[in-house]
């Protein structure tokens, strides 16, 4: 038999029903202002850390809002707390502390 180089993938659909969402609701509690947030990208446009590392609030916020927590805690460690993002957020989310909080609600999950 040939080997031309295809392989069946496993599929990348996000089953929003099985995944858990208690780390978004938990965040939520703890900085409210998070509900506001619409993912515009404003806070990774700023970002220092974003232009050296993998680092994008945006992208954490959709993961989260998901329940995909899989590697969540390592990029997050990454950020400097700056603050620079809460200062151009057009939604004043709180960005630093929602950052802060969501690392103290990983640590006491897992």
């Amino acid at each position: 038999m040939k080997n031309w180089g295809y392989s069946i993938h496993k599929d990348n659909q996000i089953d929003l029903d099985r995944n858990d969402t208690s780390v978004y609701k938990a965040l939520i509690l703890v900085e409210p202002s998070i509900a506001r947030c619409i993912s515009c990208g404003s806070c990774c446009a700023t970002c220092s850390s974003g232009e050296y590392t993998s680092l994008s609030f945006r992208k954490i916020m959709i993961q989260i809002s998901r329940g995909e927590t899989k590697d969540l805690y390592s990029n997050l460690s990454q950020c400097m707390l700056c603050g620079k993002c809460i200062l151009v957020c057009p939604r004043d989310v709180n960005t630093r502390n929602a950052i802060t909080k969501l690392l103290q609600i990983l640590t006491t999950k897992n």
